[in-house]
């Protein structure tokens, strides 16, 4: 179905633009750590998170439903985050750039991310969550609102999106996760990647290799097989190119901007000096 492709067979109208990056280097400490406005997001998307699972919690200990429902309602919730995560990964790698609206932050981090894939490891954790939790912020309190206007005493509603948004936020650290050094993983981190419970650090650094367009699912990586084997992500970009004459960034000839900037890496960490924090790989086995 997919043999012939506009990657190879058709000449392009227009291309997404390319990034325009402002990656910090691993001596660039102050853009690595947490500042309070991020700590206070962060602490306003768990806030929201818990009122949604607590209030899930709250029918169940009522009578209103059984733990099957919400356990399951969760569970699915699961499962769509990592897809969800995959279809945003994808769309933020291979389209727009800094100036693109709403999204042009997220779109350089993650297409910078590329180039310096190591620098997520040494991001404090409200630096690298914040931008989620706020989106969690914003959506829950009027989702729960307006199931709760609704007169819905549907613990599994509540933790449905109480999981998913507890998913989508924690992606970014199970992203980071991927990219650590094993001896450096939290304890029980590296027998959930094992068990594919979270995204693997095998797994994702396909997604770090030629040709840069696989493995986009960065919860638990359950449906990176499913969506790289019937190439959805190939087919959604011939539907975008159809209609708007866009290429992604994943049909050119691989540049600078996909690989790892090693040389910047290694002078990083010479500029550090014995400092604990650094370290000189972005997905190593060690």
């Amino acid at each position: 179905m997919y043999t012939l492709t506009p990657r190879c067979h058709l000449q392009p109208v227009r291309r997404s633009p390319p990034p325009s990056l402002s990656v910090p280097s691993r001596a660039d400490r102050d853009e690595l750590r947490s500042t309070w406005p991020q700590r206070a997001w962060t602490l306003a998307g768990t806030a929201a998170i818990l009122s949604s699972l607590s209030t899930s919690a709250s029918l169940v200990a009522a009578g209103s439903s059984s733990p099957a429902e919400p356990l399951a309602a969760a569970l699915a919730a699961y499962s769509l985050a990592d897809l969800a995560t995959g279809v945003y990964h994808w769309f933020v790698d291979n389209y727009g750039d800094a100036s693109t609206p709403v999204f042009g932050a997220q779109i350089t981090a993650f297409q910078g991310h590329h180039r310096h894939p190591y620098t997520i490891t040494f991001r404090e954790p409200c630096n690298n969550l914040h931008a989620l939790a706020r989106g969690a912020a914003l959506a829950l309190t009027p989702v729960d609102a307006a199931l709760s206007a609704a007169g819905s005493t549907s613990a599994a509603a509540h933790a449905f999106v109480g999981a998913f948004a507890a998913c989508v936020v924690l992606s970014q650290q199970f992203h980071a996760w991927a990219h650590e050094k094993r001896r450096r993983l939290p304890p029980g981190v590296e027998a959930l990647q094992s068990a594919g419970v979270l995204v693997s650090r095998a797994q994702h650094a396909a997604h770090h290799s030629q040709p840069y367009n696989t493995n986009y699912c960065i919860v638990s990586g359950m449906w990176n097989g499913l969506l790289d084997r019937y190439k959805v992500f190939e087919a959604l970009e011939m539907v975008v190119y159809f209609r708007t004459g866009i290429r992604p960034r994943s049909w050119d000839e691989t540049d600078a901007s996909w690989k790892e900037d090693t040389g910047a890496e290694n002078a990083a960490a010479a500029t550090a000096g014995n400092d604990g924090l650094l370290q000189t790989a972005g997905i190593s086995s060690d």
